[in-house]
């Protein structure tokens, strides 16, 4: 009987432990309580509609409230108040997000193309949402998680919303593409050069302003989407389920990616019909540009119809009380340092909570895999599309694309899968640190595997062919192409009769052009005097027609087999390196540990990772775009040797990088969580 007393005692005990490490920490009295005692007495009484706090018996624990709008509860909603909700309400919150980020990152192609921003300017237009993001990761994460972080993801998934009418609002009220007609540049003796002058335009300050404006609430609005409403996913799933629910959310960040893709590529596509029919300047504008407002407009409408049930959910779910229970009875996997620590509401105790989860060697690693996986999903972002077009010849439009094809997908499998494993393996910390080591050095390989992959490269005129020894390797002029005054402005690639490729028909000496079929065609031809001759419907001797050379390269296909498997591995952290976070802290300080991460990796994207890409372009760059005033617009063509081991470097380290880090906290694993090595085997 006394050892009966002991246990219950005990269990008493565990229980208010279990009550008192939860996010929902203050004491103060709710202030809606009083509210629900009055309104809601008189509606039951005249409606007869029943109390779900009272007669309900699944709502156990005094923070597990209804699914309501305050005090309107409907008892018909109560099957949605269920994590399964909230994770469908969730994925489709960060839908909309990221629909944003690929609607800015073309955006901000159309911006510089027709508004030729200062490089301070698209620098701030391009990171100002990660640096805004890095200001305010610990505020949200902080604040947010001592709160209802149910309503912290609608307020941030409202102010996804107005982010997005603010992108709108330029392509609304000011002319952002400007009608022009583009003349193919062909060889013509005795032109004259263009002259330089300073295009004036009074709105350029202005929508520049709004478009970092929007930004800057875009960025904000991100935090609760990634770090609370993981947090909030996480304390209502059993651990060994927690992986994949996280995994689903984080895919929807890959899925609104594609879908804004998509909408942005269908607005450069307009109607030129349509277009010339209309009457005015201002009503060509507002064709040019409605689908660009429209798009926005869709993503603002679809961001709103999203916050309002998200509003619905309580602090904690039903059944919340009891998973906080079980996860008590696990083996513990925090750290033992943090052990009966809170983080109170001052900016002292904030500042020393980073510092304990800077100290903790496991929180210290995974951010560590965070800034190596956006700085390798980042590389072959910006350099894959260069090797595409120095190694293999593809078109800039086309390298483009056909990255877009297989690193996204790549890193939208990795991340998912990369959850998927850790929950169908049920794996500890300690076996997920070991699990992203053999991911990340196992991706190296792959990634060294697709150099050796080659193709028989085209010659290309003033490249890597020096025009039959008439010019230099290194310079697109020669003798033929002399008194053409071509320009480097515009990179339009021939393919001649000779198989040959020139940078444009100006430097192929091409003085006349039609259009047969779908393809251009050119005649006259100075530079190009070797190759079969073929002639057209009118009996014109055709010398080359437009676009690359066919490189007959059978092994391209291997090197973009290569590439996305080494791309879905080094994704593979994202996920793991999420749980590991969350588990190596007390449950209180989950949303803090998530905020941290965020911190860095936001600090990454905004000011290191720009800087470090635009110092490569210098160095990697062999022929330029000059415009009329002397200035450097795009590179066209990369040195090879200069670009491939700025490449290797970049994404090799990132990834050597990632697996020593998750080597040290598997070293450090066991110290942390259980202390001295020695006394954890005494025990």
């Amino acid at each position: 009987m006394a050892q009966d007393k002991i246990k219950q005692k005990d269990a008493v005990k565990q229980a208010q432990v279990v009550d008192m490490d939860e996010h929902q920490k203050t004491k103060e009295p709710r202030k809606l309580e009083m509210f629900l005692v009055t309104l809601p007495t008189a509606v039951k009484k005249f409606a007869d509609t029943p109390d779900m706090k009272k007669s309900d018996r699944k709502y156990k624990d005094p923070s597990e409230e209804p699914y309501g709008l305050g005090s309107l509860v409907f008892p018909c909603l109560q099957r949605f108040n269920n994590v399964k909700s909230f994770l469908t309400l969730s994925f489709l919150a960060v839908v909309a997000h990221s629909m944003i980020f690929a609607l800015v990152d073309q955006s901000i192609k159309l911006y510089v193309a027709q508004l030729s921003p200062s490089r301070i300017e698209e620098y701030l237009m391009d990171t100002s949402d990660n640096f805004v993001a890095f200001l305010f990761s610990m505020f949200v994460a902080h604040f947010g998680g001592r709160g209802n972080r149910a309503n912290w993801v609608a307020a941030g998934c409202f102010l996804t919303g107005i982010a997005a009418i603010v992108f709108a609002v330029p392509f609304l009220n000011f002319e952002i593409i400007k009608l022009s007609v583009v003349k193919e540049e062909l060889c013509e003796e005795g032109k004259l050069p263009k002259v330089c002058e300073p295009t004036v335009l009074p709105h350029k300050s202005i929508c520049i302003f709004i478009f970092i404006f929007g930004q800057c609430l875009h960025g904000i609005a991100g935090l609760p989407l990634y770090i609370l409403a993981t947090s909030f996913i996480f304390d209502h799933v059993p651990t060994n389920s927690s992986g994949l629910y996280i995994a689903l959310v984080d895919a929807a960040l890959g899925v609104g990616y594609c879908l804004g893709f998509i909408g942005g590529m269908l607005n450069f596509k307009m109607s030129a019909q349509e277009v010339m029919q209309a009457v005015g300047h201002r009503q060509r504008i507002r064709i040019l540009q409605r689908g660009w407002w429209r798009t926005f407009i869709f993503v603002a409408v679809f961001a709103f119809c999203t916050t309002l049930p998200l509003l619905g959910f309580p602090s904690s779910l039903p059944g919340a009380r009891q998973i906080r229970l079980e996860k008590s009875q696990e083996p513990p996997t925090f750290d033992r340092r943090l052990k009966n620590k809170e983080i109170k509401n001052n900016l002292k105790s904030v500042l020393h909570a980073t510092w304990c989860l800077i100290r903790n060697p496991l929180v210290l690693s995974q951010v560590v895999c965070k800034f190596t996986e956006f700085t390798t999903f980042k590389s072959s972002a910006v350099f894959l599309p260069q090797y595409l077009q120095t190694r293999f010849l593809i078109r800039p439009s086309s390298a483009s694309m056909l990255t877009g094809v297989f690193i996204l997908p790549g890193s939208i499998f990795g991340h998912f899968f990369g959850g998927f494993i850790v929950h169908r393996m049920q794996m500890n910390n300690k076996n997920k640190l070991k699990f992203l080591v053999v991911a990340s050095f196992v991706s190296i390989v792959l990634f060294l595997l697709t150099f050796f992959v080659e193709c028989e490269i085209s010659k290309f005129a003033g490249i890597n062919d020096d025009y039959d020894r008439l010019g230099i390797i290194g310079n697109l002029t020669a003798p033929c192409n002399v008194p053409c005054g071509c320009t480097t402005s515009e990179y339009n690639p021939v393919c001649g009769r000779d198989e040959t490729q020139y940078f444009s028909p100006c430097f192929a000496g091409c003085k006349a052009t039609k259009k047969l079929r779908k393809e251009k065609t050119y005649y006259n031809c100075s530079c190009i005097k070797e190759g079969l001759t073929t002639a057209d419907n009118e009996g014109q001797y055709i010398d080359a027609v437009s676009g690359t050379c066919n490189t007959r390269c059978l092994t391209l296909p291997l090197f973009f087999a290569f590439y996305f498997t080494a791309t879905f591995l080094s994704s593979f952290c994202s996920i793991p390196s999420a749980l590991i976070v969350i588990q190596s802290v007390p449950t209180s300080w989950n949303s803090m540990s998530l905020g941290l991460m965020s911190t860095v990796w936001r600090f990454t994207g905004s000011v290191p990772a720009p800087i470090l890409f635009a110092a490569t372009s210098d160095f990697t760059c062999q022929f330029w775009g000059i415009n009329e005033c002397g200035e450097k617009v795009r590179c066209w063509i990369y040195n090879t040797e200069n670009l491939v081991y700025t490449f290797k470097t970049v994404w090799i380290n990132m990834q050597i990088l990632s697996g020593l880090s998750c080597l040290y906290g598997v070293y450090r694993h066991d110290y942390v969580v259980k202390g001295d090595g020695k006394k954890a085997e005494e025990k």
